[in-house]
């Protein structure tokens, strides 16, 4: 029973992290071409603990909801962002000799992919120049601050035992 409390908390506190990041720290750069999304960091967050895919997902969601798309954004970005976390906890668990550098990619793909789709069929931006905005954003926040930020959860083992 404890480990499902636990599990439950963290995950609850991902999804909270990731939705007011979202949706009031970095709006409204969250929601355009490039979505600069600076909660995108926290995708690496399944390379250390599977309490983490529910939390992105569940945050996405609610982030998701402020978008201008609407409810495609909802569930085609939040399944996006459901496959990079599986993608990333996969890669975390693997024997892979770079794993570490392999981390942030998952969500830097599959967003440019579905979510350069998605603004490509909801809004008619042009679908390479698009899915190349989207990467270019995933890319920074991912590689920029969630490199980081994995690199530092990785050095400090406290913060690894708090995610497990």
């Amino acid at each position: 029973m404890k480990i499902k409390t636990r599990y439950l908390a963290i995950s609850s506190l991902i999804a909270a992290i990731y939705a007011v990041i979202t949706m009031f720290l970095s709006y409204p750069m969250s929601y355009q071409a490039s979505q600069f999304r600076v909660a995108e960091a926290l995708t690496i967050l399944p390379f250390f603990s599977s309490s983490a895919i529910p939390g992105l997902f569940l945050g996405c969601i609610i982030a998701n909801i402020l978008s201008p798309v609407g409810p495609l954004d909802i569930i085609f970005g939040s399944l996006a962002t459901l496959i990079s976390a599986i993608i990333t906890y996969n890669i975390g668990k693997s024997k892979l000799k770079w794993k570490i550098y392999l981390a942030p990619l998952p969500p830097v793909i599959v967003n440019a992919l579905i979510v350069g789709f998605l603004l490509h069929y909801t809004i008619g931006w042009p679908l390479v120049i698009t899915i190349l905005q989207v990467a270019l954003g995933e890319l920074l926040c991912c590689y920029g601050l969630g490199l980081p930020l994995l690199v530092f959860i990785k050095k400090n083992k406290e913060l690894q035992f708090f995610l497990k």
